[in-house]
């Protein structure tokens, strides 16, 4: 449970809107610390309902789906902060966020087991041929044999993608077993005996099992398509549970039926339905050994759980304390409460000059600053200032005249 703290505002005006199913846990966490408007929604909206949504809106809490464009940002002036409660933040527009002084937050670790977990139970599955046995046993064919079937120890996999959970799913299969190679452009300690490729056609070229893990960026778009798969082991088996945007289905579906790969799994796809129980087409439907699910790596209670405490006690953290650790578009800044002090919290653009204009200011008013924290990143600077509880008012007058100011909140 959060501890209470005490605000600048009234937190019963402080609006709070949870897309997408978000976990009942961040609503808890929210209404803990004192925050009792908060609206959920099951699914997500189209930019036009966001951009309707969002004007009155403190914090914004979504997953995968929504996507928050610099036309939402535009619309959402009393924004503080965006959670993202999954891994990634690649449904925000970024750099719109940044400019406006929105802090983006995220859990990249709370899921990582679930989505490890069923990397292995899907590398079984193939493996074993089970999706064809059991799509034979369903039309009433006994299909008992051995061919084509094989064990997970002793064969090779593949990891792309040597981060939090490439680097997890690398332990499990080793603990099965297996031997563990991995391919990643930045250097990465290797867990176990896990051996680094200096390329992705070594790694393809040796691997039985292929699993991806890597982030949609411009760099990975369509990082798997018919001249990489050309590199592939014939019988490999092929798992995507990272991205949808890194591969060619079209070139996977002839992969597959050539039989230059053995079977797939794929839980990610270019485009997605938006909402649960819409029409879903993909060019690897009804294709023989291959496993399709809903983009649900990380859906378990637990890691559901683990996001909706995390993501929230981030944005509390924030708009509670200026604490911006974990924000991917705000400097990230882990500060103390001081008591005592009145706390003003001031983004600016990152130019010569704006801090020693914003003590110069202070400073000719004799105001006395407590307690200073600045960081900055390639386009803003972020400051945190407690300074004399007499004079906070004074003070926040006196930020908000500086140049290049994108936004001043006095926090307590």
């Amino acid at each position: 449970m959060s501890e209470p703290k005490i605000t600048s505002y009234p937190k019963e005006k402080i609006n709070i809107l949870l897309l997408e199913n978000i976990s009942d846990a961040a609503v808890a966490e929210f209404h803990n610390a004192g925050y009792s408007n908060v609206k959920k929604l099951a699914g997500a909206l189209s930019e036009d309902e966001l951009c309707e949504a969002v004007k009155d809106v403190h914090l914004l809490g979504i997953r995968s789906k929504t996507q928050v464009t610099a036309k939402v940002l535009e619309s959402a002036k009393k924004l503080q902060g965006i959670g993202c409660f999954c891994i990634g933040t690649n449904q925000v527009d970024l750099i719109s966020a940044t400019a406006q002084g929105v802090a983006v937050f995220n859990a990249p670790y709370s899921n990582t087991r679930s989505v490890a977990e069923l990397v292995i139970g899907l590398s079984i599955m193939l493996i074993r041929r089970i999706p064809d046995k059991n799509n034979a046993a369903h039309n009433g064919v006994w299909m008992k044999e051995a061919t084509g079937s094989y064990e997970l120890r002793g064969k090779t996999l593949g990891i792309v993608g040597y981060g939090n959970i490439g680097s997890q799913v690398s332990v499990l299969a080793e603990a099965m077993g297996m031997n563990v190679m991995y391919y990643d452009p930045e250097t990465k300690l290797p867990l176990g005996n896990a051996v680094r490729q200096k390329s992705l056609e070594d790694l393809f070229s040796q691997a039985d099992i292929i699993s991806l893990h890597v982030p949609s960026i411009p760099s990975t778009a369509n990082m798997i398509n018919r001249e990489t798969l050309a590199h592939v082991k014939p019988g490999a088996i092929f798992i995507n549970y990272a991205r949808g945007e890194v591969v060619d289905l079209e070139a996977l579906k002839e992969a597959l039926e050539s039989k230059q790969l053995a079977g797939a799994a794929i839980d990610v796809f270019p485009v997605e339905p938006e909402k649960n129980g819409a029409a879903f087409t993909t060019p690897l439907q009804k294709l023989p050994n291959v496993i399709l699910t809903p983009h649900i790596g990380g859906s378990t209670e637990e890691a559901q759980l683990n996001i909706g405490f995390d993501v929230s006690s981030k944005m509390l953290n924030y708009l509670e304390k200026g604490a911006s650790f974990g924000s991917h578009s705000i400097p990230a800044i882990s500060v103390p409460a001081v008591e005592n002090t009145h706390r003003i919290l001031h983004i600016h653009e990152n130019v010569p000059g704006v801090l020693s204009e914003i003590n110069t200011a202070l400073s000719n008013n004799k105001i006395n600053i407590l307690g200073q924290y600045l960081k900055t990143n390639d386009k803003i600077g972020y400051v945190v200032l407690d300074v004399d509880s007499q004079l906070s008012q004074e003070a926040l007058a006196l930020l908000r005249e500086v140049k290049h100011t994108i936004k001043t909140r006095l926090l307590y």
